[in-house]
């Protein structure tokens, strides 16, 4: 391996389009060339080996290889480390010296991303995986009245997660989402605020259309309920975007595209419309706004509807912070929120913002923060998979580790499915608090 870390390589990342729809990126023969390539220059830096079990796994495959080097290593085991590569994108955003502009040119996770999507090309996946990340299908059938009792109450059933554990493979230890029959969107279908003037701002309109997410549809609908009420008693009119698909994160990691274009099709010109009308876009689940403000601009760069989206679409505390720049939050707090183990969700902290959660947060009167800056290794469906939970219950140790430290009045997470692989780690009876949920609380609304 030739060459070093070149005279300007600290310069911000930047990064390439997704050449998805070229045949050369389904081409097994080139992707293998270029994996080799990069495996090479990862096996000799190895500064992400904490990040995640895709770096050990292509160091042991090594470090195990007759001759200690990549060559060593047979090409069917490539797979093994694509299949540990959740795309968090902490390698890229955090940790690599080799990213664009650097001639190295390495993107691991885009990498990792393209062997995904020519092993889903080549038929090499499980039904399991392709119902884990049918959100919406899952979440229309399993919210249904009557079966949504039934599916949770078979969730919490020892005997049928072992079940579960031998014929779908899914561990009997992980926790699965609740889904509730009385979703965000039966619940607010049509609302709109009501008596609001909406202030406009440099950056912002002061009217948000919420993109409710799967999740916080059908698994956590109190979320945008939060949401709903935290704008609203911030002066910010709000109302519910009319029509959503899945923002098609679970299909980008599953590596099925096309399925993602699907989505991006019906999503992209509900919000763009929203975006013409005056509107902000907003939703609670930091990996949905990332997919639209990186991975979809990255695939459809000449999609003038997604770039724009990509523009307006905002992390729900970095907008408020956005508004206090101007002078528009409202500090007026009730409750004091005691110490927060805040954990910093690898989607969020790798879309550049800074903490803004953090910092709105310790506004709050006798509150104070310590943040925990490792992830948590959920991934949505990865910690719930039999063959990797043991292992993403390994990577959020350190997580564990802190948040037993700091010993804290509530622990919460932006992504509430860390939260809950926290909780499923400290096996004490506290549940996680949203940190919409808690900001809430500070308020008294």
């Amino acid at each position: 391996m030739a060459g070093g870390i070149r005279e300007g390589s600290l310069d911000a990342p930047t990064r390439h389009p997704i050449d998805w729809k070229s045949p050369d990126f389904y081409d097994e023969g080139k992707l293998f060339a270029e994996l080799e390539r990069v495996f090479d220059i990862c096996h000799g830096c190895r500064r992400c080996v904490s990040l995640c079990n895709a770096f050990p796994t292509l160091f042991d495959l090594v470090d195990e290889s007759e001759t200690m080097e990549i060559d060593g290593v047979a090409r069917d085991d490539y797979w093994k480390v694509v299949d540990h590569c959740y795309l968090c994108d902490l390698c890229y955003m955090t940790k690599c010296p080799y990213v664009p502009p650097h001639e190295w040119n390495v993107d691991f996770p885009h990498l990792m991303l393209r062997a995904k999507a020519v092993k889903y090309r080549k038929g090499d996946v499980k039904l399991r995986d392709r119902v884990l990340t049918s959100t919406d299908l899952v979440g229309t059938l399993a919210g249904i009245p009557v079966v949504s009792e039934v599916v949770n109450a078979a969730n919490r059933s020892k005997p049928v997660r072992k079940l579960m554990d031998k014929v779908a493979g899914i561990h009997p230890d992980a926790i699965l989402p609740e889904f509730h029959s009385r979703t965000a969107r039966k619940a607010f279908r049509g609302y709109r605020s009501e008596g609001i003037e909406a202030k406009q701002t440099e950056e912002t309109t002061g009217r948000v259309a919420i993109f409710a997410t799967c999740y916080g549809d059908h698994n956590e609908p109190q979320l945008v309920e939060d949401l709903i009420a935290v704008l609203e008693h911030n002066g910010i009119e709000v109302r519910l975007v009319e029509r959503e698909r899945c923002c098609g994160m679970p299909k980008l990691e599953l590596g099925n595209l096309d399925a993602v274009e699907a989505a991006k099709n019906e999503n992209a010109a509900v919000l763009a419309r929203h975006i013409e009308e005056g509107w902000d876009i907003m939703a609670p689940v930091p990996s949905c706004v990332l997919m639209f403000k990186q991975e979809l601009p990255l695939m459809f760069p000449d999609d003038e509807e997604v770039q724009r989206i990509a523009k307006r679409i905002f992390d729900p505390f970095e907008y408020l912070m956005l508004r206090r720049k101007a002078g528009l939050l409202n500090e007026e707090f009730r409750n004091p929120l005691g110490t927060i183990a805040y954990h910093a969700a690898c989607h969020l902290r790798v879309q550049n913002m800074g903490y803004k959660t953090r910092d709105l947060l310790q506004l709050v009167p006798e509150t104070r923060l310590e943040l925990v800056e490792r992830c948590s290794g959920h991934d949505g469906t990865y910690a719930v998979k039999s063959e990797f939970h043991p292992v993403s219950m390994k990577i959020c140790r350190p997580v564990l580790n802190k948040v037993r430290q700091i010993n804290p009045d509530h622990y919460a997470s932006d992504c509430p499915m860390a939260g809950h692989q926290i909780e499923n780690g400290l096996q004490d009876g506290s549940e996680p608090q949203h940190p919409l949920t808690l900001l809430r609380r500070a308020y008294g609304i």
